[in-house]
């Protein structure tokens, strides 16, 4: 199995802390761009108490580098940032330090986006963003597989909900048997405090979705997890939430059964995580042709 390193990306502004992993030799078929969620950190995507379920380790034996960051206000950044970033702020920085990583180490076909939960949010944020630089110096992104997120939450984004995973008992997780053995004892070490303007800007997801969206003109997979408890994930409100996606050229929905919030830790997560690596090579060989992910 392929071990993740620690890593850093510079940008003028900050350091990010970041887990790398990649193929033993050779160029990449391209760089997977993993953002955690609210309170965690980027171990959340090397597998947990099963490192069996590990992205970073998946990709990289499929010929992918991927790189975990820890968000601007996380590890290394924390300190800078003590009261973290804006969703605006986060995508700036991301970029910016993925256009220092494309200038030293080779990045295939280009970078595919992978978010859960506040992390979709700045993926989603990065895509945005990212539409309005294309051209010379702009990095290629290739499209994105977020989960754990829709417009609407189901509980009310203040401090107290948005740290829960400190505690033992994670009740917004999903059914506790969803989760392999040892699993809310590992998240312990990932887990802590929603940097403050992360938590203060939570209420106002539903507009700055509504202004994102449209922005948004790569492909993107959404999966909702079964027993999504953070997000409300009717048909309506999925629906609704695919619907804003309107300049994107390919919008999937799935639903991963027998999972809950937190689905890179769970036991499905081998699973979807062939799911998210199945979709980034749709992307990958689309650019290749031209053409548009099935």
């Amino acid at each position: 199995m392929t071990q993740s390193t620690t890593f850093h990306l510079q940008t003028a502004d900050v350091t990010l802390s970041a887990l790398r992993a990649g193929p033993a030799a050779g160029e990449p078929r391209g760089v997977l761009v993993a953002l955690h969620g609210g309170g965690m950190r980027a171990g959340y995507f090397d597998g947990g108490a099963t490192p069996s379920g590990s992205l970073l380790s998946l990709a990289a034996q499929g010929g992918w580098a991927a790189l975990a960051l820890d968000r601007p206000g996380y590890g290394a950044s924390a300190a800078a940032l003590p009261d973290g970033a804006t969703l605006g702020e986060q995508a700036r920085l991301i970029l910016a330090a993925l256009r220092g990583y494309a200038a030293e180490y080779p990045v295939g076909q280009g970078f595919f986006l992978v978010g859960h939960s506040l992390g979709a949010k700045v993926a989603l944020a990065c895509a945005a963003r990212h539409a309005g630089e294309e051209g010379a110096g702009s990095v290629p992104v290739l499209g994105m597989d977020i989960n754990g997120i829709t417009h609407r939450l189901a509980v009310a984004p203040s401090a107290a909900n948005l740290s829960q995973c400190r505690r033992s008992l994670l009740r917004n997780w999903g059914p506790r048997g969803l989760y392999p053995p040892g699993s809310f004892r590992a998240a312990q070490a990932l887990a802590g405090p929603p940097p403050a303007r992360e938590v203060a800007e939570a209420a106002g997801w539903p507009d700055a979705y509504r202004a994102l969206a449209p922005r948004v003109r790569t492909p993107v997979r959404l999966t909702l997890a079964e027993y999504e408890r953070w997000w409300v994930c009717d048909a309506d409100a999925v629906e609704a939430f695919a619907g804003q996606l309107v300049a994107a050229p390919v919008v999937c929905v799935a639903r991963q059964r027998a999972a809950g919030h937190n689905i890179s830790l769970s036991g499905a997560a081998h699973h979807h995580h062939f799911q998210v690596l199945a979709f980034a090579e749709e992307c990958r060989l689309a650019s290749l042709s031209g053409g548009t992910a099935a």
